[in-house]
Parts: structure tokens; sequence; C-alpha cells
């Protein structure tokens, strides 16, 4: 048991259950308590910051090349768009804590100008990292008032940038920040339809490859992955309020219910099937 983790939702994990549990979260912060005893994940990738902490046994998954493993009390910090699965390291399993960051609260906690903060290390035991995240990952019971939410995004971001040397060292100009966000805009209020390269264009003011350059440095995704992982979102909310999984892909703008089934399980590592069932409210 750590400091500040440890009452709540992990009283509804029992060593014979794999499950998810999603916390109250807030806009931009998705938090969820896992546990599992065997194979976790395939290898995913998801358009956030995941950030955690692994509170039993030994937390195991593929990243970048590395094998990686996370005992007890330390972090792992899961970059924008880089692939990794899960799977437990012991017989007895894992359980952890994880908060999914969206990249544009950590750039505007920086400052705005700037691009992500890149930290190579995914298991980590920075004492400032460890700090940061505990009260971010100790009350899943309820939803963080607005004040606390924008004092933990301010921490784990100077966290992340402390840990990257060369944060310091890069800026990017707010005209192309702002034609992102112009993009990002368009993208947001069209999930369920698609969002043609030329619109894209004409909102940004940049050409596509130059808006796809900008987009994934501020925001550590392209506008085409940005867009699915929107849809997903949509699919996951109806998904828990009960929908069928042909009735959530058909409002969420996919092909079908196979298009939504493929993409899903590309983005979380587990088919829409398998995690309404890891679903515990």
């Amino acid at each position: 048991m750590h400091e500040g983790i440890g009452s709540g939702l992990e009283r509804s994990c029992t060593p014979a259950d794999d499950r998810v549990i999603s916390a109250p979260s807030r806009p931009g912060l998705e938090r969820i308590e896992a546990r599992f005893a065997g194979h976790a994940f395939e290898p995913h990738r998801h358009d956030t910051y995941g950030i955690g902490l692994t509170l039993d046994g030994v937390q195991c998954f593929d990243y970048r090349g590395v094998h990686c493993d996370s005992p007890a009390g330390h972090a792992i910090v899961l970059h924008p768009d880089e692939v990794h699965n899960g799977h437990a390291g012991t017989p007895a399993g894992f359980r952890y804590r994880m908060l999914y960051l969206e990249p544009r609260l950590v750039r505007d906690a920086l400052g705005g100008a700037g691009p992500l903060p890149f930290v190579r290390p995914a298991v980590i035991t920075d004492p400032r990292l460890l700090a940061a995240l505990r009260p971010a990952l100790a009350d899943l019971d309820r939803v963080p008032e607005e004040a606390e939410a924008d004092a933990a995004v301010v921490a784990i971001a100077m966290a992340l940038a402390g840990l990257d040397p060369s944060a310091r060292r890069r800026r990017r100009g707010p005209a192309a920040v702002r034609a992102v966000e112009r993009a990002r805009a368009l993208l947001d209020d069209n999930v369920e339809r698609t969002v043609t390269s030329a619109e894209l264009e004409e909102v940004s003011g940049l050409d596509r490859f130059a808006l796809t350059r900008h987009f994934r440095a501020v925001l550590g995704t392209s506008p085409y992955r940005y867009l699915t992982m929107r849809r997903l979102d949509r699919v996951r909310t109806l998904i828990r309020d009960g929908a069928p999984l042909a009735d959530a892909a058909a409002a969420a703008g996919f092909a079908d219910q196979s298009h939504m089934t493929r993409q899903f399980k590309r983005t979380f590592g587990v088919s829409p099937g398998r995690w309404r069932g890891l679903l515990r409210r």
C-alpha cells in the first residue's frame, strides 16, 4: 500500500477477477484502476499520455522495442501514439491506477508554445513525478474539483518537462499552435462524418503536410488518429450506457461494427465486447 492510495475502489478487486474500473473524471483527464492476473492487453496505442502507478505485483509491457517491468511503487509514462501491450509478471497478477491525460492540457500547463515533453524511460521512480501522481490517483470515488484537477495537471506536466532535458530548448510558434487548435475544433465538432484534408487546410491555413507535422508536435498524434480517438470515446460512452455494439459503431461515425471493432482493439488492446465485460460500475 502506498501513501495516499489504497482506500476506495481497490475494495472491488479480488485476485480471481480481471477488471477495469473507470473513475469519475474531468474533461481531458481520465482515471482508471485495473487488475489482471495474466495477459492484459494486446499491442495498442492511445492519443493521450498514459501515466500511472503500479500498486501490486509486477506490471510488464513492451514499449519502444524494450521489455519493461514495473514493480509496485513505480511510475509508468507512456507517450501518445506509442504502441505497448500489457501482462502480469508474476502468477499473483498486478494492480495499477492510470491517468490518461490529453496532450493539450500538458501543453497548456507548460505555457502553450513548446512541443510536448518526451520522457525516454517508461518505468520511473523520480520523486517529483511520484509526488505529482499520488494525489491525482488517490481518491477515485469522486470527481476532482476543477482547481484540484488543474493543480494535478500542472504538477504532472512540470514533472514530465523536468524529465526531458531538451524541452526547455524547443519552442513552437503561437501561430502554429492556433492553426492546430482550429483544426482540432473542426474535428471535435464533426466526429460522426468524414472530415477532408481540404477542410482542414481551409480552417487551419496550413497545407495538409505542415498541419500534420504541427498537429503531432502540439497534440502528439495525427489529425486522422485524433478523429478516430474521439469516435472511440463516443463508442465507450455508448457502451457504458448499454448501447448494442452495432448501434454504438453507427452513432460514432464508423463504417460498421467490424470497422469499429478493429479500431477499438488496435487502440485499447481488447475487443469492445471484452472491454464491456471488464467494466464494473
